[in-house]
């Protein structure tokens, strides 16, 4: 099993002396094992606290001892002030000791002595994981009888003084078992992890940026090469005379490793080496914890599963061919889903979904789908073949439709079957398909049948599929084919679409975060080549406008023009896009927020040169979910002169 990376271990330091008061500011050299002295101290104190201490009938009570009672309408019994600058108020307010007792009821006067006196050790326990480690710290409690908080009032003053710098880092690496597949490799790997450590020289000294350079610094080793990574041995060391921090960990990367054999457990009904080439892990390739992660997401939205979980097993003797063990929830053989949506272009959406996992006789999964909305009317189903060793599968499908095509309604109806093939970065596929339809309206085109080979190819390099921010993806699609009534004519068909993500500078927020600000870039272009009268399938023209291509239009309200004026399907297509993505700062801190501005355009028209382009401008905002981007875009169609809201879930290319 994949380890977890330890606990960091607090810094150690040096220690010369004991403060000599309560107030006085931190000596020369004292322990950075910053959570445990004072912490055990308020301890101690605050045993007295526990109900039934001290308050014996029979003990008599001076009036140091007298209680302190809060008010009977619950207010706190003594208010808290820190006066101190902006870097360590906040954390002062929060966690001061003090603020625990504040509402405490028969609270003694002695009792409150103590918490007073431990205040100034907790302060500095607390300013000491800021980096400041010798301060000035005064305590005062004033009566406020008069006050509508609380009777009296504790002050805490503090000067921090100044912040500790990291002086110097020192990373170093336990000897690896030799190895020779691990030579220049390893080098590479640690000096990388060297480069990148979070807390060079000059960075100021915090516990908690301490502990995160000492877990990244982790997690680069155990990611990619080394699952089984520790850390050693850690310590920082403080001279608060000079405000420097000099901090050293060791890491053991333990052996090199590569993936073995895929071993499912939990199997009943589907074949356990389906889901090994439906994983398509890269057996013998070094161990890389995305590569086992875009693996077990294959098997999850395979449909098989309703639940998987992918380890590396590291008990296991070879570490150079260590076994992955998928523990699996299998799907029911066959399922019913309902679904409802709403969209900006179409209006509300039903859906019913049924699956079948494992078809009589072909053992092939089958997914049919009715879709109601406004504007559009599918009975749909597809049918796939597991992959071969090759990768490659057999599908097949078919559909019927009725829908809003330009000015008319379509019905439609299309077989297709052919073989395809899903890699890291590529999806390819090739199919025979037959169309077919009839558009009905006001002097509507006459109906058409075609019959074509297709071959389509798919290329996305983006970091992130469900929400990129860098990278590009291309597609193309190529179809040749005849027409079959009322004649035969041959065309051809083919589509290019491209995206891509250009970086436009850094947002930096105020605690120290930052997000790259972004052009996002987009590009379609398609025709269709064949003689001027040939009667193509609308199916085989283009429309577009909408949510995803032209915003500031309807849905597939940009086309061609029939002799009558009516909006139709057009030979040829270019849609444009331009879009600034900028993430939001709100209050100093960064979000999941992002303001857009974008310019899209886009045309359809029968000759190339009678392409008019229809230009949408908008503004909008975007929000980072688990499942993707939520957009809202509100977008005015210059031609159209309408203002038009735009709302899309996830991306998808």
């Amino acid at each position: 099993m994949t380890r977890r990376p330890p606990q960091p271990k607090p810094p150690a330091v040096s220690r010369s002396q004991l403060p000599s008061t309560a107030h006085s500011p931190t000596p020369a050299r004292w322990p950075a094992l910053l959570l445990c002295s004072a912490a055990g101290l308020l301890l101690l104190q605050g045993c007295s606290l526990l109900p039934g201490r001290g308050n014996d009938a029979n003990t008599p009570r001076d009036a140091a001892s007298s209680p302190i009672a809060a008010d009977s309408d619950g207010s706190p019994s003594f208010d808290v002030q820190v006066r101190a600058p902006d870097t360590v108020r906040e954390t002062l307010e929060k966690h001061l000791e003090l603020q625990r007792f504040r509402q405490l009821p028969d609270l003694q006067a002695s009792e409150l002595q103590r918490l007073l006196g431990a205040a100034d050790a907790n302060a500095r326990e607390l300013l000491g994981t800021l980096g400041y480690f010798s301060p000035t710290i005064t305590v005062e409690m004033t009566e406020t009888p008069d006050a509508k908080l609380a009777p009296r009032t504790v002050v805490v003053t503090v000067d921090p003084g100044p912040q500790t710098r990291i002086a110097k880092a020192d990373i170093t690496f336990a000897e690896a078992i030799s190895n020779a597949q691990d030579g220049e490799g390893r080098a590479r790997k640690l000096r990388r992890v060297q480069n990148g450590w979070g807390l060079p020289p000059g960075r100021a000294f915090t516990q908690s940026a301490w502990d995160g350079a000492k877990s990244d610094g982790l997690r680069q080793l155990q990611v990619r090469r080394y699952p089984t990574a520790s850390i050693t041995n850690s310590r920082a060391e403080v001279d608060a005379d000079k405000h420097e921090a000099a901090l050293s960990v060791a890491y053991d990367t333990g052996p090199l490793y590569r993936f073995g054999a895929l071993r499912v457990e939990g199997n009943e009904r589907y074949d356990p080496d389906g889901a090994r080439r439906l994983a398509r892990l890269p057996t013998g390739a070094i161990y890389d914890e995305t590569e086992l992660l875009d693996a077990q997401l294959r098997l999850a939205s395979s449909g098989y599963y309703d639940a998987v979980f992918l380890t590396l097993d590291t008990d296991g003797t070879d570490p150079l061919a260590a076994p992955v063990v998928a523990q699996v929830r299998e799907a029911q053989l066959q399922k019913v889903v309902f679904g409802a949506g709403l969209s900006t272009d179409s209006g509300p959406r039903l859906t019913i979904d049924h699956i079948h996992n494992k078809m009589p006789l072909l053992g092939w999964r089958a997914v049919s789908k009715l879709s109601l909305d406004r504007k559009n009317k599918l009975l749909s189903t597809e049918w796939t073949d597991l992959p071969g060793e090759n990768g490659w599968r057999w599908f097949a499908g078919g559909q019927v439709q009725r829908e809003d095509t330009g000015d008319y309604e379509t019905n439609s109806a299309r077989l297709r079957g052919g073989r395809s093939k899903s890699t890291k970065n590529i999806d390819r596929n090739y199919f025979l398909q037959y169309d077919y339809a009839k558009s009905q309206g006001l002097n509507a085109p006459p109906s058409g049948t075609a019959v074509s080979i297709n071959y389509g190819w798919t290329g996305r390099y983006f970091n992130n599929n469900t929400a990129p921010t860098r990278g590009h993806g291309i597609a193309a699609e190529l179809g040749v084919g005849t027409t079959l009534t009322p004649e035969r004519d041959p065309f051809v068909r083919t589509l290019l679409r491209w995206q891509t993500f250009i970086a436009a500078g850094r947002v930096e927020a105020e605690d120290g975060t930052s997000r790259a600000a972004r052009l996002a870039v987009r590009a379609e272009g398609g025709a269709v080549l064949a003689r001027e009268g040939a009667q193509l399938p609308v199916t085989q023209l283009f429309l577009t406008g909408g949510d995803t291509t032209v915003r500031g239009y309807g849905y597939r309200k940009i086309g061609a023009r029939t002799d009558n004026g009516q909006l139709y399907g057009g030979r040829y297509m270019a849609v444009g896009s331009l879009e600034w993505q900028r993430p939001i700062v709100y209050k100093g801190a960064m979000t999941d927020w992002e303001s857009t501005l974008f310019v899209d355009a886009g045309a359809v028209a029968d000759k190339v040169g009678d392409l008019d382009p229809r230009v949408g401008v908008g503004a909008g905002v975007r929000w980072r979910s688990p499942v993707g981007p939520l957009q809202a875009d509100l977008a005015y169609g210059v031609q159209a002169k309408e203002l038009r809201l735009h709302l899309r879930l996830g991306f998808t290319f």
